[in-house]
């Protein structure tokens, strides 16, 4: 029997509708995030501290929300971020997000904690997947599964900092969290996926930046890697082979009361431009991405506005999957492009290329760096 969607007319609607159909603990699962849950809610207030400045007076008769992503034309500049276990949201699991996310032209990047194989997902037709994945002790595994990547045609790698799992608490208050976390190990289990009991064996907290140089050298598929929040780290990033950099604070999910990645956004990409302008002549521009909280098509106009090539939309993906399989993820997307479209053509945009930074205002001050103290403090901590 097909999937019905029910009707929904933006972003925070599905987030609704989700927490009403779905079992609790898999929604305080999606929904949390680390300790207080403070990181979540600043990514989402982040976008609140811009407004638009429209320009009058253009040609807006055909907006056009495509453009070039890795070679390829692609609807709109926003992918379908890597998120773990689609199957706790629906039966089809990652397959269904994989077709919805096809049929608006997103590509979507496949996490390695995924209840469908990548091999499933590929069969699912998705011309245009990356592939998430953990750079574990055991690096045969981890060369097995990008030979698999390559195999099936996925485009790109995304690796790099951050653990895969939380920062514990979360799900509407702390000590939520476990118990979602049990939920998704016991479900795991049922998919005979055996993840968790790799991960608990070979996650690797000696990992440094050689890993990428490693990755770099056992693929030729581009690299990019997530949970830059330091210019100093992009610049290492690329001078490490990164093919492309994700600004991201993984949703607020690892690190409570971290940086958002909107605020940390500009000076992101204006040290991956500067690396660019320092390197060889002509070479190509390192695309700069960014995740956490973009629930608007507005929020796409400021994010591109700050300097991202494109975005990653994670949980109203997997809300939309929750409250409506393959055609709710297609609603989700489909709505974002609308309102992006609508966005665009009032801000005078006629094609993704036409936002620049001229059409923000900043109208509260985000975070500022931390001058050091003067005195003992400033090299080092004081004895208390």
């Amino acid at each position: 029997m097909a999937d019905v969607c029910p009707e929904f007319i933006n972003l925070e609607e599905v987030e609704a509708l989700a927490k009403g159909q779905m079992a609790k603990m898999a929604f305080d699962y999606y929904a949390a995030g680390a300790e207080t849950e403070t990181a979540v809610r600043d990514n989402r207030a982040a976008f609140g501290r811009y407004r638009l400045l429209p320009r009058i007076m253009r040609d807006v008769s055909q907006v056009d929300t495509s453009c070039e992503f890795l070679g390829r034309r692609i609807s709109m500049p926003v992918l379908v971020a890597p998120m773990a276990m689609h199957g706790l949201a629906h039966p089809d699991k990652e397959l269904a997000t994989a077709r919805g996310a096809a049929a608006q032209g997103v590509p979507m990047c496949v996490s390695t904690m995924a209840t469908s194989s990548i091999a499933e997902v590929a069969s699912a037709g998705h011309p245009f997947a990356l592939f998430q994945l953990y750079v574990i002790k055991d690096r045969a595994i981890v060369e097995g599964w990008v030979r698999e990547a390559e195999r099936l045609g996925y485009k790109a790698l995304q690796g790099g900092g951050g653990s895969g799992g939380g920062g514990g608490g979360g799900g509407g208050g702390e000590g939520a969290g476990p118990d979602a976390a049990a939920l998704l190990q016991a479900r795991a289990a049922d998919y005979g996926s055996g993840l968790f009991e790799l991960f608990a064996r070979e996650v690797d907290d000696t990992l440094t930046w050689d890993a990428i140089t490693w990755l770099r050298g056992v693929t030729k598929l581009p690299v990019f890697v997530k949970g830059v929040l330091s210019p100093a780290d992009a610049r290492i990033a690329l001078d490490h082979g990164a093919a492309g950099i994700i600004v991201s604070n993984h949703g607020g999910r690892q690190l409570d009361y971290s940086v958002t990645a909107l605020d940390m956004l500009p000076r992101v990409a204006a040290a991956v431009r500067a690396h660019a302008r320092g390197g060889r002549a002509g070479a190509a521009r390192v695309p700069v991405l960014v995740d956490g909280g973009i629930r608007r098509g507005t929020d796409v106009i400021k994010a591109l506005a700050l300097g991202a090539d494109a975005v990653l939309v994670g949980r109203p993906v997997l809300y939309g999957l929750a409250v409506g399989g393959q055609p709710g993820v297609e609603r989700v997307l489909g709505v974002l492009r609308q309102e992006l479209e609508l966005g665009m053509a009032l801000c005078g945009a006629v094609r993704v290329g036409d936002i620049t930074s001229e059409l923000l205002l900043q109208v509260a001050a985000g975070p500022a760096p931390v001058e050091a103290p003067e005195g003992p403090a400033a090299g080092g901590r004081a004895a208390v």
